[in-house]
């Protein structure tokens, strides 16, 4: 069983924040570079915009830099405006993605008509999508050497529910791995580069929220947060791939965070009683509790600076969902 039927042992309602927000990152293109941003909507899918597209092969399947480490190099821009809360595009509103040797590709943000592609797969879901078309296809199958495809999720007629063995209700996420936000805090990364003879940035783990003040790695134990007057859930640890061994500025992939990850934030070293110890664990993914959310008719944005403010947490991390 997952965390549904967990319950926090410590249950704590604080009046000082424990953190606040120092940065706030998207990823509209999945496994492509991030965008940093100051502030940003926030929506049930995640922040505005994240994981709208996937690249996929002759397949459908999902291309990622587990296998395609020069998506990294892949730079996606989106005009300043789309981050505004009620902005919506027109058909001269467009995305912009640029990669070493290419041209630049425009995606326009507001087709009036696309073509479906049918049976696309990311992780456990599987089902029809929009194809981009034959530029987007074309550009992408020069790029990465072999047949792609640009999709993006079809959010009139399709949901992609997250695993209902860890979150209860109608969470729903786009193209992420699984969940809809990821948070990681800064004391959690300067304490792992302190183990590193190299520091890496935090573009390795590809967090949508990171957050500063807290001790390292106390994100682990937040059940219930409140960002600002935003209410999140922790659902989960994340569980990592290699991915982070991936130098976002080259494309170049290696062995490290992995090989100290595997000593400090393994399964068998955080919860050894429990299952799932061959993974490692470093961040956690959280869900927007918007039907609840204090934040309706204020405005749904997210800022730096924002407070963090936790309200419930786990006593152990065998406590916690992973």
């Amino acid at each position: 069983m997952g965390a549904v039927a967990s319950t926090p042992s410590i249950a704590t309602e604080l009046a000082l924040p424990v953190a606040k927000v120092t940065g706030i990152f998207i990823y509209p293109v999945k496994s492509c570079r991030g965008i940093s941003l100051p502030s940003a909507p926030v929506t049930p899918f995640g922040i505005r915009w994240d994981r709208q597209w996937v690249v996929v092969n002759s397949k459908g399947r999902a291309r990622t830099q587990r296998v395609e480490p020069k998506l990294a190099l892949v730079e996606v821009q989106l005009p300043p405006e789309a981050f505004l809360e009620h902005w919506e595009p027109t058909t001269d509103s467009f995305m912009v993605l640029k990669a070493p040797g290419m041209e630049p590709l425009k995606v326009c943000l507001n087709k009036q008509q696309y073509e479906v592609a049918d049976d696309i797969t990311v992780w456990e879901w599987n089902g029809p999508a929009w194809d981009e078309g034959a530029g987007a296809s074309q550009w992408f199958s020069d790029y990465l050497g072999s047949p792609s495809k640009l999709i993006r999720f079809n959010t009139a007629s399709e949901i992609r529910k997250v695993d209902p063995d860890y979150v209860e209700g109608q969470q729903m996420t786009l193209f992420s791995d699984g969940y809809p936000f990821l948070l990681l805090s800064q004391e959690s990364l300067d304490a792992l580069n302190k183990l590193l003879e190299e520091p890496i940035p935090i573009n390795r783990f590809r967090p949508n929220i990171l957050v500063e003040g807290c001790e390292p790695n106390a994100e682990d134990l937040w059940r219930d947060i409140k960002i600002s007057r935003f209410s999140f859930q922790g659902v989960k640890l994340c569980a990592r791939c290699k991915v982070p061994t991936v130098n976002q500025e080259t494309g170049i992939p290696g062995t490290e965070p992995y090989e100290t990850l595997v000593k400090v934030r393994s399964g068998q070293v955080l919860r050894p009683n429990e299952k799932n110890k061959n993974k490692i664990y470093f961040g956690q993914n959280l869900v927007w509790n918007w039907k609840d959310s204090s934040a309706k008719g204020g405005g749904n944005v997210l800022k730096l600076g924002d407070p963090v403010y936790i309200i419930k947490k786990f006593s152990s991390l065998a406590e916690a969902a992973a």
